[in-house]
């Protein structure tokens, strides 16, 4: 029987308990993920876009950007709840049981509120950091131009304030099999 999950946190029930990581291993996760995806939606229609996304630990909260217009800004502005994700992904597990085959993966979700940021200062600053993350040792006004007026015009910059957020990993060698079938050996674990 499946669970309610009417009005329960949206990180209630986990699965797989012993997978789910800690938030120091979260704030790690982040700051190396190179791809996260922003899930939004209008109506009844759910739409999910990849981003580059830098996580501002200070304020707790997960910066990108996306076109000036489109369906992201339309969206969190009819519907400013978001879910976001980003992992990773490993080596294919395979079992000696149909429903034992599996993935190395590394993943985090996040949920909360995102709002478009209309400050300029406050935008410069999330821009930065997000640059800062794919490339440390470049500076504004040394190695690239600082962002102009016209830049921040040309853009829209968000914040996903966290509300709640939940890491797991499953990076196993091997997935789990069964005594009650050959094991698997040789070839599938090379």
């Amino acid at each position: 029987m499946p669970r309610n999950y009417q009005n329960q946190n949206p990180t209630a029930h986990q699965r797989r308990p012993h997978l789910t990581q800690d938030d120091a291993w979260i704030r790690a996760f982040l700051k190396t993920a190179q791809v996260g995806r922003v899930a939004t939606t209008e109506g009844h229609q759910a739409f999910i876009n990849a981003s580059a996304f830098w996580y501002d630990e200070e304020q707790h909260q997960i910066v990108f950007h996306s076109n000036v217009a489109g369906r992201i800004r339309s969206n969190v502005e009819a519907n400013p709840k978001v879910c976001f994700e980003a992992g990773e992904v490993g080596r294919f597990l395979p079992s000696n049981v149909a429903l034992e085959f599996s993935l190395q993966f590394r993943s985090v979700v996040a949920f909360g509120s995102a709002r478009l940021i209309q400050d300029a200062e406050e935008a410069k600053r999330l821009l930065y950091g997000l640059i800062g993350k794919y490339f440390p040792e470049m500076r504004a006004g040394k190695e690239y131009r600082e962002i102009t007026e016209k830049e921040l015009r040309a853009t829209s910059i968000y914040a996903i304030q966290i509300a709640e957020w939940s890491g797991k990993e499953n990076w196993a060698e091997r997935a789990d099999q069964s005594d009650e079938w050959p094991p698997l050996a040789g070839k599938w674990f090379e």
